[in-house]
C-alpha cells in the first residue's frame, strides 16, 4: 500500500472517530485513561504521517515548477478524498451563512445584479424539522433516565438544528442571480453553483415540473433537474454542453437545466433582457 492511499485510508477513518471522541468527552462521558492514551498516540500518528506524505507531495510538485499555493492545493487534493473536501467546505459555508443571514445580506449579488429567490417550496419544511428537532429534544431529556446517553443526545440534536439552520440560510443568501450582461448563476446553498454564459443559452422558459429524484438528477440525456421542494418552475436549454459538479465531487454534463424559482416569469424576463434568446 503506497504512503498517499494509507493516508487517504487514515484522514476517512480516524477523523471521524476523533470528532465522536470530542463529542463524547464534550458530554461527559468518561473513558479510561489508556484508552484516551491510545486514541491520541493513533490521532498524532496519523497527523506524523499526514504532514510527512503533504510535505513530499508539496515538494514534488515545487519541483515541477508550481506555485507555493497550486502546490499547497495539489498535495491536499492527492489526500485528502473530493467528498470529504466539499463535505468539509460546505459546512464551514454554511456556519458562514448563518452570520449573513443575520445581518440580511447576500454572497454573490452586486449592484445591478437579479438575486432570484428559490427557498419558497423548502422554507416551512425546514422550519418544520427544526421544530420537530426541538420537540425531540425536550421530550428525550424526560425519556432518557441515563444522564449520560441524554448529553449525548442534547449535543447531537442541537447541531442537528444548527444543521438544518445553516443549510436554509445558506440557500437564502445564495440566490440564484442573473446579471445585466445574461450571465446567468444557478446555485442551491453551498451545494451547488452552475455559471451559465450568454452565448451557452439557447432558450428559457417558465416550465413548471414535478420531478422524482434527487436534489441534483440527470437523465441520460442530459438533461440535469435541479429539484427544490419537488419541483422546477424554469427550463433553461443549452446550445452547447456545460459541465457542472455534484454536491459531493462527482462531474456531469447538462444540455438542459431545469431548475426552480420563486418567481420564474421575473428571472425569464431579466435573463432575455440580458441577452436575446431564441424562442
Amino acid at each position: 500500500m503506497s504512503a498517499i492511499r494509507a493516508a487517504r485510508i487514515a484522514v476517512a477513518c480516524v477523523v471521524p472517530a476523533e470528532l465522536g471522541l470530542m463529542v463524547c468527552l464534550a458530554t461527559g462521558v468518561r473513558f479510561p485513561g489508556w484508552a484516551l492514551a491510545a486514541a491520541e498516540v493513533l490521532v498524532l500518528g496519523v497527523l506524523l504521517l499526514e504532514v510527512r506524505v503533504l510535505r513530499g507531495l508539496y515538494a514534488a510538485e515545487r519541483r515541477r515548477g508550481a506555485e507555493r499555493g497550486e502546490a499547497r492545493r495539489a498535495a491536499v487534493r492527492a489526500v485528502v478524498p473530493v467528498q470529504v473536501r466539499r463535505l468539509v467546505r460546505h459546512e464551514l459555508r454554511a456556519a458562514a451563512s448563518l452570520g449573513w443571514w443575520a445581518v440580511r445580506r447576500r454572497h454573490g449579488v452586486r449592484e445591478g445584479d437579479l438575486a432570484a429567490a428559490y427557498t419558497g417550496p423548502q422554507t416551512a419544511m425546514m422550519y418544520g424539522m427544526v421544530f420537530v428537532a426541538v420537540v425531540e429534544t425536550v421530550a428525550l431529556s424526560f425519556l432518557i433516565p441515563w444522564p449520560t446517553v441524554h448529553r449525548v443526545v442534547l449535543v447531537l440534536d442541537v447541531y442537528g438544528v444548527l444543521l438544518v439552520l445553516a443549510l436554509h440560510a445558506a440557500c437564502v443568501t445564495r440566490p440564484h442571480v442573473v446579471r445585466p450582461d445574461g450571465f446567468l448563476r444557478i446555485r442551491y446553498g453551498a451545494l451547488f453553483d452552475l455559471v451559465v454564459p450568454p452565448d451557452a443559452v439557447g432558450s428559457v422558459r417558465v416550465d413548471r415540473r414535478y420531478p422524482e429524484g434527487r436534489l441534483v438528477t440527470v437523465s441520460e440525456d442530459g438533461v440535469l433537474d435541479l429539484i427544490v421542494g419537488g419541483q422546477t418552475t424554469v427550463t433553461l436549454e443549452l446550445t452547447r454542453p456545460l459541465p457542472f459538479t455534484r454536491p459531493l465531487g462527482a462531474r456531469g454534463e447538462a444540455r438542459v437545466v431545469r431548475f426552480h424559482a420563486d418567481e420564474p416569469r421575473a428571472l425569464v424576463a431579466a435573463l432575455r433582457e440580458g441577452r436575446p434568446v431564441r424562442p
